[in-house]
């Protein structure tokens, strides 16, 4: 079996506690090579750069990434653009333009986020002017973005044998912007029909709506970038919390996991961060990489755990961080 190369970001706070973890686990279901690399901004304070050269060449030269969380900086350093945020920089650098966040309770809720992760309003082409007093961002939403995350989001569903896309939007109201993403959505859902994908659409704030009321209603959501990042933020309170949400970014050629969470710093070297997040991402990097019965058997390991009440202290258990892992390895080697 091939031994994939992992390129592994720590970044800041609690991220230092739940990447080691993580890959406490990977090691028991493969041989892996693990790349270790700086970025965030202890990476800042200590080298000047928030992500070094050195971090993204590693991340290219890898097979996947795995990437913890980093802490947002001061905003005085943030108006004197000393700092780039590193997540922005490799999805730019590696073109990861899909950001999937599945939203899996392992009961009854079980649907998947799919935004596009390269454009919209989280491009950093904001400015003020002065003699106006005002304060603008511009929205890029492009027919090329458009185009590849709607297909892949199609194409997620043919892969992953899920029934129905649905596209979240503003066309109502951003007629130009939104109107092309959906007029897209709809030309791209004719070609699949023939693979019995069916397709719908809804306004993003009737979908906010509709997340808590009926979650059952939805299997794979499309949207832009500002959307799907407050959506899927809403969706993982119906998991718990953040402590139990992971994601993905994939391109044509790359792929970096991450828990969804931040760094957390309120809680960082007390030992109660909830790893599940992070080792979830994982088993999303293992079916990336190939390993789809290693990717099912992490799954099934997390679900028994939790199962079983064996939760840190965000669940309303009293675990550390490490005996939760320990936990999850033991339901490894059991199963």
């Amino acid at each position: 079996m091939k031994k994939y190369k992992i390129c592994v970001i720590e970044g800041d706070g609690i991220g230092k506690e739940v990447i080691p973890e993580t890959i406490r686990v990977l090691k028991e279901l493969g041989d892996f090579e693990f790349i270790k690399e700086h970025a965030g901004y202890e990476c800042f304070k200590r080298c000047n750069s928030a992500i070094p050269d050195r971090t993204i060449e590693t991340a290219k030269e890898c097979d996947a990434i795995l990437f913890g969380a980093v802490t947002t900086p001061k905003p005085k350093e943030l108006e004197k653009k000393l700092y780039k945020s590193p997540i922005l920089t490799l999805r730019k650098e590696l073109d990861l333009y899909a950001n999937v966040r599945p939203i899996n309770n392992f009961e009854d809720i079980d649907f998947v986020i799919i935004r596009e992760n390269t454009e919209g309003l989280y491009t950093n082409k904001e400015y003020y002017d002065d003699k106006k007093e005002i304060a603008i961002a511009e929205r890029i939403i492009s027919k090329k973005g458009s185009s590849r995350i709607i297909k892949f989001a199609f194409d997620y569903a043919l892969k992953h044998h899920r029934k129905k896309v649905s596209c979240i939007h503003k066309a109502n109201i951003l007629r130009i912007t939104d109107g092309l993403f959906l007029k897209i959505f709809n030309e791209t859902a004719e070609k699949y029909k023939k693979f019995n994908i069916n397709s719908d659409n809804y306004l993003i704030d009737a979908t906010a709506m509709y997340i808590i009321k009926n979650p059952k209603m939805f299997d794979v959501m499309v949207t832009t970038n500002l959307f799907g990042d407050i959506l899927s933020d809403e969706a993982s309170g119906l998991l718990g919390g953040l402590g139990l949400a992971p994601s993905a970014n994939i391109g044509d050629k790359h792929g970096l996991f991450e828990p969804v969470h931040g760094s957390a710093p309120d809680i960082a070297g007390k030992g109660i961060a909830n790893p599940i997040a992070s080792i979830l991402s994982a088993s999303m990097m293992l079916y990336y990489l190939g390993m789809k019965e290693k990717s099912k058997l992490l799954r099934d390991s997390v679900k028994s755990v939790l199962k079983k009440g064996y939760k840190t202290p965000d669940l309303g258990g009293n675990l550390k961080t490490t005996e939760l892992t320990d936990k999850i390895i033991e339901e490894i080697k059991n199963k």
